[in-house]
């Protein structure tokens, strides 16, 4: 008789612990979610504000509000030529990525062979090892074959890095498809490359989504490689962004301008690989 009346008072008693625990996480999160669109707020609060009152003045909307830093970036061929530059290598790379590393991840996923574990240990070190090691044999070479301050050449380096990270997503993938699905298609009679086609790579869209959208965001933000084989023909917006300062100073109004343009391209891919994402994080392929 005592445990029947006790069990609603622990019923009761716990309900309010829940929603407490639930105002807290609310809460927590709104805070946390504050810190990381802080910095993109005062971006665009900054490109949106003239050069006098960012700097003589601290507030935290814009008191005349000024759409010339974003003038200035879509007039000035010297701004967004950097745009356009990025987006040719930037596209070109994902496509030759993802073009190498499909067959490439394809192979280490259903074939066993010498020194197999080796070559894929060695594809992930060229991933680890930063960009500045190869920076002047880039400049060397692009130099002799007459590749310098080209799109294609920007486009191979960061293969050095993006052909091992999509390897490895989409080997991962891989090896979830069932083996059986490639012989059933061998004994229906499809080739390789049709089978490969048709088949093999809608079950995996999903990797070859994730793998685009990390081919995408790491060759989009390199600096050093892009900035070191270019000067202007195929210069990008993170090396022009570094030389804004002239005889007046930094044009802090343009920069932040250039600074929220430059995260548009990210945004969008976000968004449109965004399902392709939260696969690869259900599946534990990311």
């Amino acid at each position: 008789m005592s445990d029947a009346t006790a069990h609603p008072v622990s019923q009761t008693t716990s309900q309010p612990k829940k929603r407490l625990k639930i105002k807290v996480s609310v809460v927590v999160m709104t805070l946390y979610l504050l810190f990381l669109m802080l910095p993109i707020y005062w971006l665009l609060n900054m490109s949106l504000k003239t050069n006098t009152e960012v700097l003589n003045e601290f507030t935290l909307w814009p008191r005349n509000l000024t759409f010339a830093n974003y003038a200035t970036i879509l007039t000035d061929p010297a701004w967004y030529s950097g745009y356009i530059n990025s987006i040719i290598y930037v596209v070109m790379n994902t496509v030759i990525s993802l073009t190498v590393a499909l067959p490439a991840a394809y192979a280490f996923s259903r074939y066993r062979f010498m020194g197999d574990s080796h070559l894929f240990f060695w594809l992930l070190t060229n991933r680890m090892a930063p960009p500045a090691v190869f920076a002047l044999p880039f400049f060397q070479l692009y130099s002799s074959v007459g590749l310098f301050d080209t799109h294609i050449a920007v486009a191979l380096a960061h293969c050095l890095f993006n052909v091992p990270l999509a390897v490895w997503i989409l080997e991962g993938f891989m090896r979830g498809v069932p083996k059986e699905i490639d012989e059933t298609a061998y004994i229906d009679g499809y080739s390789f490359g049709r089978f490969f086609v048709k088949i093999f790579m809608p079950l995996i869209a999903s990797g070859i989504g994730v793998a685009a959208f990390f081919c995408f965001m790491f060759s989009w933000v390199e600096l050093l490689l892009s900035r070191t084989l270019t000067t202007v023909d195929a210069k990008p917006i993170s090396a022009i962004m570094t030389r804004t300062q002239g005889a007046a100073g930094i044009d802090w109004g343009v920069l932040a301008a250039a600074g929220v343009l430059t995260i548009v391209p990210g945004a969008l891919v976000i968004y449109f690989v965004r399902n392709y994402i939260a696969k690869g994080f259900a599946l534990g392929r990311v």
